[in-house]
């Protein structure tokens, strides 16, 4: 089908089921615009608007999960967002500080001070709750992957459960 291999399609199948806002099973302009994003991508207005034309194959003026997986196979796209998810994951380790794949509220909490912006017991308490989807007590990196796509899609006024 794709040729990528099957974790990042069941990336790839995460990535658009909490993109497609309405969940009708497919992805409007606005939405793709907003997983482009999430994945770290900076396209221009005519960048986009040139993606979607392209990765719309059947013209319906939206995008299915298969135009996305074939949009993503390619070249140009992979190459970018493997780079985007290594960037993340390191971002991700900067902050799991003992190296045990979670982010504990104390590592987030001494991450948080010494990058200047110290949080009280508060903020502490609902930043891991919002991305404790699980609810271990901790933040795993596909937790974090989910709130970085949550911030990305709260810049464009999109609203994602």
């Amino acid at each position: 089908m794709s040729g990528l291999p099957e974790d990042q399609l069941q990336q790839l199948r995460e990535i658009f089921a909490r993109f497609d806002l309405d969940k009708d099973g497919s992805l409007t302009h606005l939405e793709v615009a907003a997983l482009l994003r999430s994945l770290g991508l900076k396209p221009t207005g005519e960048q986009i608007h040139k993606l979607f034309k392209n990765m719309d194959s059947d013209g319906s003026g939206t995008v299915e999960f298969d135009e996305l997986v074939n949009a993503m196979s390619s070249q140009m796209m992979s190459e970018d967002i493997l780079i985007n998810q290594h960037q993340l994951l390191e971002i991700f380790q900067s902050f799991d500080r003992d190296g045990s794949g979670f982010i504990t509220p104390a590592e987030l909490a001494k991450s948080m001070t010494k990058m200047g912006q110290p949080l009280t017991y508060r903020e502490l308490s609902e930043m891991v709750r919002n991305a404790d989807t699980d609810g271990d007590g901790v933040i795993s990196f596909k937790e974090f992957q989910g709130i970085m796509a949550k911030s990305a899609a709260d810049s464009f006024g999109f609203s994602v459960s």
